[in-house]
């Protein structure tokens, strides 16, 4: 099955700290990608799969199918995939489903990014009150996504590339930040979240049609 991934991946990137402008020195290369399996695959009773692990270390990939109906649910981990600054492969009809990105994106990212953000500080309030331990790293991502949801809804843009604010969030991952503090930052992001939803440009619902022409279109050049 990895030649799935191997011969016909779409489109390829790096994410995490890498992308975001986090990284440091030993830093991991997260590989995402898209696949397009060939369409006499899905003729058979057993489809392809949804997502495959590797074969290089730390990549994950999904079937392009799956991929769109996370996306298009607005899911931050794969949104993000689409406006990764650092891409690897792109072929046609990685480069169709990059110029089709914006259709993918709704008001509805204003409830997936916080409750992303929000299941996270829970697990860290949790994790704190269980063990005494705070996981700095998960504290930082909370905050990172909830800066993302805002800029989201202002822009119509995911953003991926945090490194302006490299310091701060650096800051919070070393656990050089009070928890008191960090908790006020996101309670105040919080509300910025919300005042982005209040005013946002984006849809109620993200362009399935748009979505569903593309998908067709790779199906039907994927024919043997």
């Amino acid at each position: 099955m990895t030649t799935l991934v191997t011969e016909h991946t779409i489109l390829a990137v790096v994410v995490g700290s890498r992308a975001y402008g986090l990284a440091g020195p030993g830093s991991d290369h997260d590989r995402r990608g898209v696949y397009a399996a060939p369409t006499a695959l899905f003729w058979h009773l057993d489809k392809p799969p949804t997502h495959l692990d590797g074969p290089a270390e730390e990549q994950f990939s999904w079937e392009l199918e799956r991929f769109c109906t996370l996306a298009l649910q607005g899911n931050p981990t794969v949104l993000e995939v689409l406006w990764s600054p650092l891409i690897t492969t792109v072929t046609a009809d990685g480069e169709q489903l990059l110029a089709a990105r914006s259709a993918f994106l709704s008001r509805r990212v204003a409830d997936t990014y916080g409750a992303y953000a929000r299941d996270q500080l829970k697990r860290v309030d949790a994790r704190r009150r269980r063990t005494g331990e705070t996981n700095h790293k998960q504290a930082m991502h909370m905050i990172r996504l909830l800066l993302a949801g805002a800029h989201v809804l202002r822009t119509g843009e995911v953003l991926v590339d945090v490194s302006p604010l490299r310091e701060r969030l650096l800051a919070v991952r070393h656990g050089d930040v009070p928890w008191e503090s960090v908790t006020a930052w996101a309670g105040e992001l919080l509300a910025d979240l919300d005042e982005a939803a209040a005013s946002t440009t984006l849809p109620a619902t993200p362009d399935r049609a748009a979505v569903d022409a593309l998908l067709h279109a790779v199906r039907e050049r994927g024919l043997p």
